[in-house]
């Protein structure tokens, strides 16, 4: 262990107090198991009552390669990657040396002592754990022994930052569901690497943490997770996917909820299916075939398995078919970063489709949405008969989040219009506009009525879904289309809005930049520098998105890109305001930093 003699005081301009407010960061090798670990340490803190967040940036193979946790507890309630981690937990041996240049003056290394060469600096706190010490008295080998080496840091951490050893004790619990048999060979290196630190470590380091009541009635989850249990509580009844990061535990966790929750009470069965289809391209055809039979029917994705969509997309926009899609972005283009987060996706799917095509997206920004908008995703998908768009993010997927739990849906599900028989009346026509706002009444497979049929198609009809390729009856289709599209405005979730008198800066985003956003205004206010802002939650905009940008003098467009898509979007619907408007888009695969977003705003990068 080692003390900097020439560091007197860790704080930064982001680093008001070492106690409850700092970030750690875990390196690791992908595939040892670490994520036990690293939740087991989330688990505590949250359980201590400190808000918390963390994100596993892990590699795309499946085992070998580097992997980090980043671990953010905040007083404050900050949720955003920060961009500097205080403490580095370094348990990957071929990622040290780089691992401990990121860290700041005053920062804490914890690493394997049995390593031979360890970087040295003398501007941090330096401390070494024997960790095959420990591991040899457990008798592990293999795969086990790697899975519970991780078990040292955890000790070492609990004794260094004053974390209870109970609360690690519980959140194994939690983890393993009670089975003791295998909290209890976990908990017996914990302890001993604890035991062991607190005999030889004299600690220098101001960070800690202290219990704090900031999480009662709160709870933990990812994004895939909530989601699947809105779609739950959304009616879903028929799911299509093929595997694909970091989608995947979408569908993983909607097939747990169906078959706990959706089983004949008589005869047992389910009453829901759930396929994997050979590929995207069969996934969205199975929906699509479902919408139109009348089941609420879904897919979730990411960004290639979109490319694959875009045919049978174009028919569920123009056979005015409902449906789910979840795309849950990652970095393209191709392959890309597969396990890296981006808000790529947007313009793409936005006009998915070849021909005149708008498309309806959600924009999620918690996990509380994900679960609010994978249920009433279907309603509007019902509502204006087309598929609907939900587009999340790696990082919102598959990190745990805080939440309130999440509320009933107040609302029964909302079908559209929907023709029985006995509404049915001489003259129906699939296609017809009877009310004015675009979206025609629709009958379902098995109404009894012979006047109800109609005939799905994708290539040219009229009003009565008759094929058709007059000029006038497709510019009229096409018109009541783009008409249906308008009333979606009205529809949508509208966007949550900050507006701060007499600030001349307003800055609009979508999605999970809210929370660096959020951190740089405080800041940002906190040296006089005042912002209004406003999260989209939905295309297509709104009268108040126009009104929002006509009252700034000027709008950053904040978003997870390179080409600033959103910004592109806002000035091609907004044109008589596109002057204001100056996008800030960055992508490194990484969450977004308030200390980004401050240093764009003000110039100072």
């Amino acid at each position: 262990m080692g003390l900097p003699d020439n560091v007197t005081d860790t704080k930064t301009e982001e680093r008001p107090s070492p106690i409850n407010d700092f970030s750690i960061v875990v390196a690791t090798v992908n595939g040892t198991g670490s994520q036990t670990a690293n939740l087991a340490l989330l688990r505590a803190f949250f359980k201590m009552g400190i808000p918390v967040n963390g994100k596993n940036i892990f590699p795309s193979n499946i085992y070998g390669l580097p992997t980090w946790y980043h671990i953010r507890v905040s007083h404050e309630g900050y949720v955003a990657r920060r961009h500097t981690s205080e403490i580095l937990v370094a348990f990957n041996e071929a990622t040290v040396y780089a691992d401990v240049q990121n860290l700041p003056s005053g920062g804490v290394f914890v690493h394997n002592g049995d390593w031979r060469n360890i970087p040295q600096r003398d501007d941090i706190y330096t401390y070494a754990i024997p960790v095959n010490q420990f591991i040899r008295d457990t008798g592990m080998k293999g795969k086990l022994r790697d899975y519970i080496t991780n078990m040292v840091y955890v000790g070492a951490l609990a004794f260094l930052l004053d974390i209870p050893v109970a609360q690690i004790d519980e959140s194994l619990n939690y983890h393993f569901k009670g089975r003791r048999k295998l909290v209890d060979p976990n908990m017996a290196v914990v302890q001993e690497a604890y035991d062991w630190a607190a005999v030889n470590w004299v600690k220098q380091d101001p960070y800690r943490v202290e219990p704090m009541n900031e999480t009662e009635g709160m709870i933990t989850i990812t994004g895939n997770e909530a989601a699947a249990l809105g779609a739950v509580f959304g009616g879903v009844t028929v799911a299509a996917w093929y595997p694909i990061t970091p989608s995947t535990s979408l569908i993983d966790a909607l097939n747990a909820y169906l078959s706990e929750m959706r089983q004949d009470p008589e005869t047992g069965k389910a009453t829901y299916a759930v396929v994997q289809a050979e590929d995207e391209l069969a996934a969205i055809g199975m929906i699509i075939g479902a919408g139109w039979a009348g089941a609420r029917a879904m897919t979730a994705t990411s960004g290639p398995g979109i490319s694959l969509m875009a045919e049978f997309a174009g028919l569920g926009y123009f056979a005015e078919v409902p449906a789910v899609i979840w795309d849950v972005q990652r970095v393209g283009p191709s392959t890309g970063l597969p396990t890296r987060t981006s808000q790529g996706d947007l313009i793409f799917t936005y006009y998915l489709g070849h021909g005149d095509t708008k498309n309806v997206i959600l924009l999620p920004a918690s996990v509380k949405e994900c679960f609010e908008f994978g249920a009433s995703a279907f309603d509007l998908a019902d509502q204006l008969q087309t598929p609907v768009f939900v587009l999340s993010d790696l990082d919102l997927g598959m990190n745990n989040w805080m939440s309130e739990p999440f509320e009933y849906p107040a609302q029964p599900i909302n079908r559209g219009k929907v023709l029985t028989a006995e509404e049915v009346t001489k003259g129906y026509g699939r296609y017809q506009d009877i009310d004015g706002d675009g979206i025609p009444y629709r009958t379902l497979p098995g109404n009894e009525n012979p006047l109800a049929a109609w005939f799905a198609r994708g290539t040219g009809h009229n009003a009565h879904a008759v094929y058709s390729e007059r000029p006038e009856d497709w510019s009229s289709n096409m018109a009541r289309i783009q008409r249906k599209f308008d009333t979606a405005r009205g529809l949508v979730p509208a966007p949550v809005i900050d507006i701060v008198d007499d600030a001349e800066i307003g800055i609009i985003a979508y999605g999970t930049t809210q929370y660096a956003i959020d951190e740089a205004r405080d800041r940002l206010a906190a040296d006089g520098i005042a912002t209004s802002f406003l999260r989209l939650r939905a295309l297509p905009i709104n009268d108040e998105v126009a009104a929002f940008v006509a009252q700034h003098k000027q709008v950053y467009v904040v978003e997870l890109n390179r080409d600033g898509q959103l910004h592109t979007i806002l000035q091609s619907e907004l044109p008589e305001l596109a002057a204001k408007m100056v996008s800030l888009a960055h992508l490194d695969g990484m969450p977004l930093t308030a200390r980004w977003v401050m240093e764009e705003l003000t110039g100072s990068n």
